[in-house]
């Protein structure tokens, strides 16, 4: 199979998201690019332990992409390997009216990973500078000093909310948390197929919704959307990563090899030593336990 480099995923400069593909070719049949993945998640799997014992980074991943770009099988597939105990899956959706007594960013603040644990944000903070661009009307309902219209809403406020996401991930990644977003790359094309599977299979009917087909009138919006929000907070401390999504499998295979090539390279990630006379005694106890 065909090496992959996770730095030819990694935005690190300005993109056009129209130039970027969708397809990637693994040079592998299906069947043999998931069998690569069941090495690699079993590595990501083994790996989990030793954060969790280490207890010193939290791991934070970001997931997004336009509907049916794949992110819960990607969560499923991707993450099949770990210890429950070790990490938690959020599906962010319509804010509720708790969520929107506080600020935009609480209810992702408290649903932060610990130290030595793993989230997976399944839609993002994100979604507060791309659905409520393209639908800046649900911006009324956070009820915002100084937003009385929506005329009052302007570039100025994109860009506040910009430099906030961007302190935020700031914050949280100087404080040991590990950050990874990706964005599933998903062709309009696609999208259709995969509505229209959605659509033909009496088991996937549940997964449709006619507001799908509304928000797919809009896709141009939402793509110039996407490239701005990710030209404007890919940074070091917080990388964006475009996969090419219009393949499931590859794109599963390409996020789980980022994350393992990535995280294997912090070399003081490791479990801790015993104490000095617990080692000394490791015999002596063993020998206990023998002869009970």
């Amino acid at each position: 199979m065909n090496k992959i480099d996770h730095e030819d995923f990694r935005v690190s400069q300005p993109i056009e998201l129209s130039k970027i593909p969708t397809t990637y070719d693994l040079g592998e049949s299906e069947k043999k690019v998931e069998k690569e993945l069941e090495k690699v998640r079993e590595k990501l799997g083994k790996f989990q332990d030793t954060i969790y014992a280490h207890d010193k980074y939290a791991i934070l991943i970001c997931l997004q992409g336009m509907d049916t770009a794949g992110k819960d099988s990607l969560i499923r597939e991707v993450f099949k390997d770990f210890n429950t105990r070790g990490i938690v899956v959020h599906s962010f959706k319509v804010p509720t009216e708790l969520e929107l007594g506080h600020d935009y960013l609480w209810r992702h603040y408290i649903a932060l990973p610990q130290r030595g644990r793993f989230s997976v944000f399944n839609r993002t903070h994100y979604e507060n500078v791309l659905v409520t661009r393209v639908h800046p009307q649900y911006i009324m309902g956070e009820k915002l000093p100084n937003i009385n219209s929506v005329a009052d809403i302007d570039d100025a406020f994109w860009e506040k909310r910009f430099e906030q996401i961007r302190n935020f991930e700031k914050h949280i990644a100087e404080n040991g948390t590990l950050v990874y977003k990706f964005y599933l790359h998903l062709s309009k094309d696609e999208q259709k197929n995969r509505l229209l599977r959605r659509l033909e299979k009496k088991e996937k009917n549940w997964k449709f919704s006619s507001g799908d087909l509304k928000e797919r009138k809009l896709w141009d919006d939402y793509q110039s959307c996407y490239q701005d929000a990710i030209n404007k907070t890919s940074l070091p401390y917080a990388p964006w990563y475009v996969i090419p999504a219009d393949d499931k499998p590859t794109a599963r295979y390409i996020v789980a090899k980022t994350l393992y090539d990535t995280l294997i390279k912090f070399d003081d990630i490791r479990e801790p030593e015993l104490d000095e006379k617990t080692k000394s005694n490791i015999e002596q106890y063993k020998q206990q336990l023998e002869n009970e």
